[in-house]
């Protein structure tokens, strides 16, 4: 059963809709959320809140609902409507050429720490130790803005983060110090240019 459909905003802006679900099973895992991909796809496979669902994980790693049980309606299922703002920034949010509604708020929070994560990656700067709640701290102290901002942390700020002791603050200064030097084509990469994956940025 769908519970709540929200929206993620991920690291170019792009709002996309997850249907959150009454965790169940599938292939050994319990699911509690599932990828609508986009308002289009929504509108198409007719997902309301309340619905019962057909849930599969894709490509067996990323669970996506597959279609509605709507024989299963009572009449109280809402209709999904996607917003015309940015619900973590509030900013407008815009449907563009490729039918993709985007927050038009490049700082945003939600497209930096996306964007972040992304830099931090393997393929990128390859920061090991960068996880998804040290960088949620790093944006909500301020203490990073930017990219640039990752290179300028300090061993002091890094250490009174929660989770983070003297260790595991110069395990990361290091890995920041480390990360500096990378070949152009990762560097392209981890700036996340839309449309520049790993093979492009190679070929650019």
């Amino acid at each position: 059963r769908v519970v709540d459909i929200q929206v993620q905003v991920g690291r170019t802006g792009a709002l996309t809709p997850v249907a959150h679900l009454e965790p169940v099973n599938v292939g050994g895992v319990t699911v509690s959320r599932a990828s609508l991909h986009n308002e289009d796809e929504v509108k198409r496979k007719d997902v309301r809140i309340g619905d019962y669902v057909f849930v599969q994980r894709a490509g067996d790693v990323i669970p996506e609902v597959v279609k509605v049980v709507t024989s299963a309606r009572d009449g109280s299922e809402i209709p999904f409507e996607m917003p015309d703002t940015c619900p973590v920034c509030g900013a407008s949010a815009v449907r563009d050429e490729e039918a993709i509604t985007r927050c038009i708020n490049v700082a945003c929070p939600a497209q930096l720490k996306a964007n972040i994560k992304h830099l931090a990656s393997k393929a990128a700067f390859d920061i090991d130790g960068l996880g998804d709640k040290l960088i949620d701290q790093l944006v909500e102290k301020n203490y990073v803005a930017s990219y640039a901002d990752i290179f300028n942390l300090s061993w002091e700020q890094l250490r009174h983060l929660e989770r983070m002791g003297d260790k595991s603050a110069d395990n990361l200064v290091n890995e920041i110090a480390a990360g500096k030097k990378i070949s152009f084509s990762r560097f392209l990469y981890a700036i996340g240019i839309r449309h520049v994956g790993q093979y492009t940025a190679k070929i650019l």
